[in-house]
């Protein structure tokens, strides 16, 4: 199997016949003796694995796997239910391309069919299968959980909930705000029990009901570094990795849901036309709802508890949410305590990008986040496990990409250090967050540590210098050395106001060459012939400078729109149109080279942590004892 997206996987078409696929675990009632007797039959074939294969355009199917099957005859299985072209397109599975062999693909986990050379039009129909032709092709239940772990019974007994409502006729409620398609589903009682977000409806996605269309499943988004259709998986991964409720996230699960209040675009006109009213399957989020008197942005801040904020910030730093906003945070008045408030975190789909983007904190500026951590939040921190939750993830979400787990290695580990260090919430925010200057942003001193991290590997040499096909972009390097000492933080090239790093210059791409790969910044690492040691470092950051004019690569700091800049440099992800690039990712690194770059980016923090400390002392002092909380 190969995990280059970008590398079309030639299809032969499989001449076999269609075989029904078996019953699902949640079939409809009536149907149950015949679907146990074919079960029955066909038991000695089947794998005992199921499947959900979604097109770019959103449609999905739920394929029994046979031993035989592999993916030319999941392909014909695809033409013939849904009546979709599967000529030269390539069966994805997160990072994967599957070739032919399906062994290393889990038990209910969602595939993406990918057209390589066709053109694509984010006006193709959603080829549903609908009434009759559904019940004999897709034999999964109206709403089927990706994963049967169980992480999930509370989610799997709202489903048995809603799948009776639906029985009694009660319909779903479509949600008018945001930009996404979101759908309320309710109880035979008409209450609202879980939000619905179909995958293919999202900001950009083939389906949007409100108009925000033109990429297909797989494109970059909203934000550059988080995909069309891949912010369900990360709502799932937000509630997963909030162990014990620490944070109070919601109950989360991937499903596949079958209902005809679901938005399909029949065609494109002034950027999207009205549903057809059929019946259709998606992949989607479903989260369970929350009743709640108002949100962050409706109600004063004063009120919210510190172990609130905190639980609530100790998660989007490890999960480096770059949306937490006022609108995503909903406000519960606890009836038993007069004047106490509970927050509860939703809206986790721009977390775990694939590379370091600028996060959004909202709570970075509250009173709370500069208070220190109590012992139980430090030994909730101390705790966690970076490396075991990636274990955990891939083995829930398995269709997670690894340049994501990446992201939460890198965050957790900040997270970790600083806390040690003594840093309070407050200030391991504003280390994460990137500088405004005239509409440019320049890299946060996270990223400052992660660039010299790569220089530092990059130096002593271990791997090629040279990779070919890269962005050709690298820092003029001073050989000179110098101690790892909190000088070299104090004149940080970055630091404010002192920047005299050369500017980093976005390489300008084609959008078509940019459909399926996450829009960064490749920085090539300069290399030295004499040997170093790793207790030092060259002066290579502080003495870089602009050359534009000695035939040298020019650096340009990230430029936002106009649209983009606000009083205090920060806006919603809603309204950051488009996204910021990145200063540095970490998905090219070997695997050699990433737990090299770890052991780098550690050694640095401590020098980083001892900057921020000085400077928030310093700046303490000038505003005196009264603002103390």
């Amino acid at each position: 199997m190969s995990r280059n997206l970008d590398s079309p996987v030639q299809t032969q078409m499989a001449v076999a016949v269609f075989k029904p696929p078996l019953s699902g675990a949640n079939n409809m009632e009536g149907k149950h003796h015949h679907r146990h007797n074919h079960h029955h039959q066909l038991q000695r074939q089947s794998s005992g694995r199921r499947v959900f294969v979604q097109t770019e355009t959103g449609c999905v199917l739920g394929i029994e796997l046979d031993r035989s099957d592999n993916v030319h005859t999941v392909k014909r299985r695809l033409q013939i239910a849904l009546n979709f072209p599967t000529e030269e397109s390539s069966l994805t599975y997160g990072d994967t391309v599957l070739t032919n062999d399906l062994s290393a693909v889990r038990n209910d986990s969602p595939l993406l069919l990918k057209r390589n050379f066709m053109h694509r039009s984010s006006s193709t129909p959603c080829l549903s299968p609908t009434g009759r032709d559904l019940e004999q092709r897709d034999r999964s239940g109206p709403i089927e959980i990706l994963n049967q772990s169980e992480c999930f019974t509370v989610v799997k007994k709202m489903v048995k909930d809603i799948v009776k409502a639906m029985k009694l006729g009660v319909e779903p409620l479509p949600v008018h705000s945001g930009l996404g398609g979101a759908y309320y589903f309710r109880n035979k009682n008409g209450h609202s029990v879980a939000i619905v977000k179909p995958t293919d409806e999202e900001p950009f996605a083939p389906n949007n009901p409100k108009g925000f269309v033109g990429r297909a499943l797989g494109q970059p988004g909203l934000k550059s570094s988080v995909r069309v259709g891949e912010t369900g998986f990360r709502e799932v991964a937000a509630y997963l990795l909030d162990y014990n409720r620490f944070a109070n996230v919601p109950p989360t699960a991937l499903v596949k849901i079958t209902h005809s209040v679901f938005n399909v675009n029949d065609g494109v006109k002034k950027g999207y036309k009205a549903r057809v009213d059929k019946t259709v399957s998606k992949i989607a989020s479903f989260q369970k709802f929350v009743e709640h008197d108002f949100d962050a942005s409706d109600h004063g801040t004063s009120s919210f508890p510190v172990a609130s904020v905190h639980r609530i910030g100790i998660l989007d730093v490890r999960i480096f949410n770059t949306d937490r906003h006022g609108g995503n945070l909903l406000v519960r008045k606890v009836v038993e305590r007069f004047g106490e408030v509970e927050l509860i975190p939703i809206d986790h789909g721009l977390c775990l990008p694939e590379t370091l983007e600028d996060p959004y904190f909202e709570w970075i500026h509250w009173p709370q986040a500069s208070l220190p951590f109590s012992d139980e939040e430090i030994e909730y921190i101390g705790k966690l496990d970076p490396f075991k939750d990636c274990e955990m993830l891939r083995r829930e979400l398995p269709m997670i990409r690894e340049a994501c787990l990446r992201v939460l290695v890198l965050s957790t580990v900040f997270l970790k250090e600083a806390a040690s260090y003594g840093l309070c919430l407050a200030e391991i925010g504003e280390m994460m967050t990137r500088e405004f200057r005239s509409g440019e942003e320049e890299p946060s001193e996270l990223e400052v540590v992660c660039i010299e991290a790569r220089r530092l590997i990059a130096e002593r040499d271990v791997f090629s210098p040279r990779w070919e096909g890269e962005a050709e972009f690298q820092f003029d390097i001073d050989c000179d050395e110098m101690q790892l000492t909190d000088d070299y933080f104090t004149r940080n090239p970055f630091s404010k106001g002192r920047s005299s790093l050369g500017k980093l210059e976005e390489e300008d791409e084609e959008e078509d060459n940019a459909e399926n790969d996450v829009s960064v910044i490749t920085m090539k690492d300069s290399f030295f012939s004499s040997s170093k040691v790793v207790s030092k470092l060259s002066t290579s950051m502080k003495n870089t400078h602009l050359s534009s004019n000695t035939g040298g690569t020019t650096f340009k700091p990230l430029r936002r729109g106009k649209s983009e800049n606000t009083s205090s440099g920060h806006k919603s992800a809603n309204e950051q149109l488009p996204a910021s690039g990145s200063f540095v990712k970490v998905a090219d690194m070997k695997e050699e080279e990433w737990v090299m770059f770890l052991e780098r980016f550690q050694e640095l923090l401590g020098p980083a942590f001892a900057k921020r400390k000085t400077a928030t002392v310093s700046k303490r002092q000038r505003l005196g004892t009264s603002c103390q909380f």
